[in-house]
């Protein structure tokens, strides 16, 4: 009796166990789908023609439903008709630069969004050089989003692509040995030294003496005197000698010959010049 009635409660606790991994397992296949779910939500493109161009942007729509898409070139923004289901609904946009951009003197400008009361909408917004992304609460009631920025067909300049420079690898340049030059030694004529001569001067002129080996002015006695044997005496004096008297006369009596010989010649010449002028008269 008592082995029956544990064999029947063991089957309860087998059975009850069983179910528990039945739920365990319908659990886990909930939360792997709702991940899922969630992970593949896709982009979805739509085409807008403003002004005789046709732009494509990617949006993607959770809780609600966009019915149209209206653009205003003269204002630069997107009208969207929407119908939301959700109460947690949002409306991700990416922009290009070159479809719709917002900016003010030449830097981004935040863009103007607002629903069909003219409220703003809670939105954020994630931007590049090439596009703009703006991710959009938008709450039950909500029938139109306007999307309003500057302007429609942008020019986008493409940012300058960096070239990372090649660095290469360095040259090892060999050293060239070149060979010693041999200096040719330049002989120079040897120089003739002038021999000095050292011989110490003994003897000096009258009125001088010699002072370590030079002749100086002997300065002991006075003028006229010299010295010595160690006394000043008086220098002799030179006698002019006397000119010779018989000499001196026989010259002067060549001397008056000669003057009447000048004389009488100068008076025969006069005589003569005059008897010439008197035969003439």
């Amino acid at each position: 009796m008592n082995s029956h009635s544990m064999s029947q409660l063991q089957s309860e606790r087998l059975r009850n166990l069983a179910n528990g991994n039945t739920l365990l397992k319908i659990s886990l296949g909930l939360i792997f789908f709702t991940i899922l779910s969630s992970a593949f939500v896709y982009a979805e493109t739509m085409s807008v023609d403003v002004e005789g161009n046709s732009f494509d942007f990617e949006y993607i729509a959770t809780g609600l439903t966009i019915t149209s898409v209206e653009p205003d070139s003269g204002f630069g923004s997107l009208l969207f008709t929407i119908d939301v289901t959700d109460s947690d609904a949002t409306l991700n946009l990416v922009l290009e630069r070159s479809f719709l951009d917002s900016t003010f003197e030449g830097t981004d400008d935040p863009f103007i969004i607002i629903n069909q009361f003219g409220e703003d909408l809670v939105f954020t917004e994630t931007t590049t050089s090439q596009s703009r992304t703006l991710n959009i609460d938008l709450p039950l009631g909500t029938v139109e989003v306007d999307v309003i920025g500057t302007s429609f067909n942008n020019p986008v300049e493409e940012p300058p692509v960096e070239e990372t420079p090649v660095e290469e690898p360095p040259v090892e340049e060999t050293p060239v040995e070149e060979p010693p030059v041999e200096e040719t030694p330049v002989e120079e004529p040897p120089v003739e030294e002038t021999p000095v001569d050292d011989t110490p001067r003994t003897e000096c002129g009258e009125g001088t003496i010699l002072e370590d080996g030079v002749c100086v002015l002997d300065e002991r006695c006075g003028p006229g005197t010299v010295l010595e044997d160690g006394v000043c005496v008086i220098l002799e004096s030179h006698t002019p000698t006397p000119t010779n008297a018989k000499g001196l006369g026989k010259e002067l009596g060549y001397g008056v010959i000669a003057a009447f010989i000048v004389t009488g010649a100068i008076a025969i010449i006069l005589a003569l010049m005059s008897k010439a002028g008197k035969s003439r008269d």
